[in-house]
């Protein structure tokens, strides 16, 4: 049973990882914002923003744009700790009831903690561009050579979740599933290891 779990474990990191790819290259989210004018019967509209962002776009937007502190953070909690975390487990699979296995699973225990922080991350990213149908409009009255016109100008504001979100989070519920089988086979045959 307990190298039954190991190799679940295992199995499922594997999957967890070919889920982060996507979920970090492929559009996290779409944001699109358009302006409108109506003078009297005329009306003209204008695209402002039009844009989809992964995560590492959104990293590379943030860095470029000198807000460091955010880029470095967003950066270590959604792309190195799962890295890191990936890798160590993928490692101590390898490890044959070891003290080092044990090791290894119980740091992963520790900073799986910490990448709980990337799906707040993320959460608080997506809640603050989540303004879907945010419309603004000033209505004005104009006077020009005597004739008074209406001056509507309006904005509308549209996010939406990306499909790069869906693998995301999926990559983190598998991945904590993963390392939780995978402690849990080492947790158990604790009385075989050297």
């Amino acid at each position: 049973m307990n190298l039954l779990n190991k190799h679940l474990g295992f199995s499922l990191n594997l999957l967890a990882i070919a889920l982060f790819i996507p979920g970090i290259l492929l559009p996290m989210f779409s944001l699109a914002m358009e302006m409108n004018a109506q003078v009297a019967n005329a009306s003209l509209t204008s695209e402002l923003i039009n844009k989809e962002v992964s995560l590492v776009q959104t990293v590379q937007e943030l860095w470029h744009g000198e807000r460091f502190l955010v880029a470095i953070l967003i950066f270590l909690f959604s792309i190195c700790i799962p890295l890191v975390k990936s890798s160590l487990m993928s490692w101590a699979y390898f490890q044959k009831n070891t003290l080092v296995e044990k090791k290894i699973y119980n740091f992963v225990s520790v900073i799986g903690k910490w990448s709980m922080a990337d799906v707040f991350v993320v959460a608080v990213f997506l809640a603050m561009l989540s303004t879907n149908h945010s419309e603004t409009a000033n209505r004005t009255a104009l006077e020009l050579f005597g004739f008074k016109m209406d001056l509507v100008i309006s904005s509308e504001t549209l996010s939406a979740v990306g499909v790069g979100f869906y693998y995301f989070t999926a990559y983190c519920l598998l991945s904590l599933l993963a390392s939780q089988i995978s402690q849990a086979s080492i947790v158990k045959s604790s009385g075989n290891i050297d």
